[in-house]
């Protein structure tokens, strides 16, 4: 067996010298090198920004939807949408492991994963698309991928379902900053506070800003209000357009006794809500941008435009324990547990 690059280089076609997340096009020939995993993959979990955007262009149109995913992994190796940059993440069961991975690796033949990088970046060939779940953004499929020696994964836990644990491994980054983010009597909003990862993102701040703190959620009509507070009552939800600043401006300063808050969490799945973000933060304080759908040149020059000393965060989709953090999440919380199991599985 040949051994590449630890970050996957090797398998970079186009431009030559770059990693495989901002290649053009990476090779998705499944001949396995020595230091990298050749995985079964069962179902893409595709991001939330890219299905939408994917969704939008095929006019909701199933057949349109799986022939646009066929046509991007065909043109680039890998599932990484050409509008919005990113991609998702997968499950399959471990079908071979590079001689120089054996022993290193505590996985085995046979297990079945979740993999934590996103498929942006990840070697894919699908051989059929055997089923779209457009409501919970996921794609049935028979393929294969390779996961790199840098690669991160969780092993699926035996105390939930499978599609379960996918729903909140997807966005398993976002919890877990929030967790690293938020301190307590803190206040803070979150946009898009309603889907995903608005709704761990949450849970999570609720814990962190303890009894003194004020966490505001805004989503955009009465159903998501009502799935938000079932939540957590200590959750003060406002309707707001995320695409209209002044308007969620307004909507967090009377919900947090006119002031501005510490910290924003961007949650949303559509373009357009940077200053959304921004606007609400006072001076020092942190906007977490964990959308992919976020303009981030929109971000830097919209805050220089109304004098906003902030700190702002990409939405790094790791960190350290994210996977743990999120997962003990459903184990905590009943009623985020029964919401999941509603809407994902």
């Amino acid at each position: 067996m040949k051994k590449g690059c630890k970050y996957g280089t090797h398998r970079v076609i186009e431009p030559l010298g770059v990693l495989p997340q901002p290649a053009k096009k990476i090779s998705n020939d499944m001949e396995l090198y020595s230091n990298e995993i050749l995985i079964d993959v069962i179902a893409l979990n595709i991001d939330s920004a890219s299905f939408t955007q994917i969704e939008e262009e095929a006019h909701g149109d199933v057949d349109k939807i799986k022939a646009k995913i066929l046509e991007i992994v065909e043109e680039k190796g890998k599932m990484q949408n050409p509008v919005t940059g990113s991609g998702g993440m997968l499950i399959g069961t471990i079908e071979k492991i590079g001689e120089d991975l054996v022993g290193v690796t505590p996985l085995k033949v046979g297990d079945k994963i979740a993999t934590l990088v996103s498929l942006s970046l990840t070697p894919l060939k699908i051989e059929e698309i055997t089923a779209i779940h457009p409501e919970i953004d996921r794609v049935e499929i028979k393929g294969k991928a390779i996961l790199f020696e840098s690669g991160i994964y969780a092993i699926l836990p035996e105390d939930m379902p499978e599609n379960l644990a996918l729903a909140a491994l997807d966005v398993a980054g976002a919890p877990a900053q929030i967790a690293k983010l938020v301190k307590p009597c803190q206040s803070v909003v979150i946009l898009g506070s309603a889907g995903k990862s608005g709704m761990l993102c949450a849970y999570e701040a609720v814990k962190r800003v303890g009894p003194t703190g004020n966490v505001i959620g805004v989503v955009r009509n009465e159903k998501e209000k009502a799935l938000l507070e079932r939540v957590s009552s200590k959750v003060k939800v406002v309707i707001a357009d995320a695409t209209k600043p002044i308007d969620v401006l307004n909507a967090v300063l009377e919900a947090n006794d006119g002031k501005e808050v510490d910290v924003a969490v961007n949650c949303v799945n559509v373009a357009n809500t940077e200053m959304s973000t921004i606007l609400p933060v006072k001076d020092y304080g942190i906007a977490y941008f964990f959308s992919m759908a976020t303009g981030f040149t929109k971000a830097a020059l919209g805050a220089e435009g109304v004098g906003k000393d902030i700190t702002m965060i990409v939405g790094n989709g790791y960190t350290h324990d994210h996977a743990a953090i999120t997962l003990e999440e459903l184990r905590e919380s009943a009623v985020l547990r029964e919401i999941f199991n509603e809407l994902y599985l």
